[in-house]
């Protein structure tokens, strides 16, 4: 463990005590009695001496997709408040290429402390591997949410078979003998989170996402266009993006990420670690809010409220009637393919169906994003094999933050015993051991190295 990694530590662990010896524990979020109440935020919990935030602001940067939700909802709602964090702001990125700069900038700057991430932007960004050589040490401390995410396919590839399961490969691999072009395939930004659900969709069929296609990152509205027009061909992205190109009768879903991979990580809250540094207590509370913020989002109860909230201009500026299906479960496939209706199949934020934790950020999910850019080779003088990755990960990763803070606030029946998920198994019957993520990548059959 380096000496910044003990120091930071050490920081909390002192704070810690503070909090322990004079605090009464912060309870969970309670739901309000009468209809009317939902509309209020929640009443401001007392907050001990030991656990006074070191500042009350903070400047949160997101996405207008529904993975930031909860950083919406802990402002909206009042949850950042109620933890003494009176004046966090929350501020809407163009693009994350947007959010990366402004993170290097800083608050100070005129930038953002941290907010939401693509993984692993964060420790790209630490590396200094995305930000041309500038690293800036980021702190992952918990996962926004799990779903919400497909792969959306053009109408013009309607009867095709592009389903979960390819079941033409060669119609993709003979595209540009047939049509003058190869079949194009996009996500929001190389190397993240959409990158890789896409290149896993199409690899797991046969198709060769560096070689069989063309492989490129797009905005979502110049990608909804390009389905318009016949130019591009699938997309790789977020809520409400997928479901309004059903709606918008220009394309349907091969296939939920959550089908992929049942309740894979999805995008996460990250700091700058400096900032980290000299407000740990705010940093705890900023995290406590989250954590009620995801509960109540999690609430069913909610969820038109919810729509109600992140729809708005100042938010996702999306109509109600494009975001209340998926925030239901609700899923017109398209192409022939049944309706998926169940909740499950939504955003989630706080506990899957299985009764494991969406917020805590295991360890385990950050090794499959790593082993991910190893299989694909990206960032290969940097990150060079599985040991560096794990290195990166012990010094990015801060679950230990993410387990003080959900003590302190009282939802110690939430905490996972372990840093790892254990073994995860994707749609195509291929598993990743974390303890073993080395087999993982010698069985895969398409990869770069």
């Amino acid at each position: 463990m380096s000496d910044f990694s003990r120091l930071t530590r050490r920081k909390f662990l002192v704070s810690a005590t503070t909090t322990a010896a004079g605090a009464v524990l912060l309870k969970g979020c309670t739901q309000p009695s009468a209809p009317d109440a939902a509309t209020q935020s929640p009443a401001p919990s007392p907050v001990a001496a030991g656990d006074t935030p070191e500042v009350t602001k903070a400047t949160l940067g997101y996405l207008p997709i529904v993975e930031s939700a909860p950083l919406i909802i802990a402002k909206e709602k009042g949850f950042f408040a109620k933890y003494g964090m009176t004046d966090v702001t929350v501020v809407k990125q163009a693009n994350w290429a947007g959010a990366r700069d402004n993170v290097v900038i800083g608050s100070g700057g005129g930038g953002i402390d941290g907010g939401q991430w693509q993984m692993p932007m964060p420790h790209l960004i630490t590396e200094g591997i995305i930000t041309n050589g500038n690293k800036v040490p980021m702190s992952v401390l918990l996962q926004l949410n799990t779903n919400g995410n497909a792969i959306a396919i053009a109408s013009l590839h309607e009867g095709k078979g592009l389903g979960l399961k390819i079941n033409d490969p060669e119609y993709i691999k003979q595209f540009q003998a047939k049509n003058g072009r190869l079949f194009k395939a996009a996500y929001t930004f190389p190397n993240a989170n959409q990158d890789f659900w896409i290149r896993y969709w199409f690899a797991a069929s046969g198709v060769d996402p560096d070689k069989d296609i063309e492989l490129l990152a797009v905005p979502p509205a110049e990608t909804v266009q390009g389905m318009r027009n016949g130019t591009m061909d699938a997309f790789s992205t977020g809520d409400p993006w997928p479901y309004r190109i059903v709606t918008d009768k220009i394309g349907f879903l091969s296939a939920l990420t959550t089908e992929m991979w049942p309740y894979h990580p999805e995008e996460y809250f990250a700091l700058r670690t400096d900032w980290i540094e000299a407000n740990p207590k705010a940093t705890k509370a900023l995290l406590k809010g989250i954590m009620e913020a995801q509960q109540w989002c999690d609430d069913a109860a909610n969820r038109d409220e919810l729509v109600k909230i992140v729809s708005g201009r100042s938010f996702f500026n999306s109509p109600a009637e494009v975001l209340t299906p998926p925030y239901k479960g609700n899923y017109a496939m398209g192409d022939g393919k049944s309706a998926l209706n169940d909740l499950k199949f939504g955003p989630l934020y706080w506990k899957d169906p299985n009764g494991d934790s969406i917020s805590y950020p295991f360890k385990s999910h950050d090794l499959w994003f790593l082993t991910e850019t190893l299989r694909w080779g990206f960032h290969k003088t940097v990150i060079t094999d599985l040991d560096v990755a794990q290195k990166l990960i012990d010094k990015v990763n801060r679950e230990d933050i993410w387990r003080e803070a959900a003590t302190e606030a009282g939802f110690t029946a939430d905490i996972p015993a372990s840093t790892s998920r254990g073994v995860e198994t994707f749609f195509d019957g291929v598993k990743f051991d974390p303890e073993n993520p080395q087999r993982y990548l010698d069985d895969l059959k398409i990869k770069a190295a």
